[in-house]
């Protein structure tokens, strides 16, 4: 059974940055997707970004990103990271890692079988 753990969630100012781990243990992942989401309160839970485990450069990413967050994975350690950078106030909500058995890189949390408890990630002054 594939279990996730996220790690590193915290408050950091506007500007600042963050790095997110998710601890994935429980398969060896080949064939996943591996996935970050976010959801803020009173708000849905949105895609931020997925990769496929198997060739990492493979990686899709929100609209709303605009290059500011980067999605990458240790094979060797069998984490997943979300780093953060140039954060803004509306990112402020609890981060999610998730995973999926297929290729394809879905950006819609119905797709996804797995998923951690979250980390809170707070942006304020």
């Amino acid at each position: 059974q594939v279990q996730l753990v996220e790690s590193g969630g915290g408050l950091v100012q506007p500007g600042g940055s963050l790095r997110l781990s998710c601890a994935a243990s429980g398969s060896s992942f080949i064939g996943y997707t591996m996935g970050w989401f976010r959801q803020a309160p009173g708000k849905e839970r949105e895609f931020v970004a997925g990769l496929l485990w198997e060739n990492p450069d493979v990686r899709r990413y929100a609209d709303f990103l605009k290059g500011r967050f980067i999605i990458s994975r240790d094979n060797s350690n069998n984490m997943l990271y979300l780093q953060m950078n140039s954060l803004k106030f509306e990112d402020t909500a609890v981060y999610y890692c998730a995973a999926r058995n297929d290729w394809k890189i879905a950006n819609t949390p119905v797709a996804y079988g797995s998923w951690g408890q979250g980390t809170q990630v707070t942006v304020s002054s």
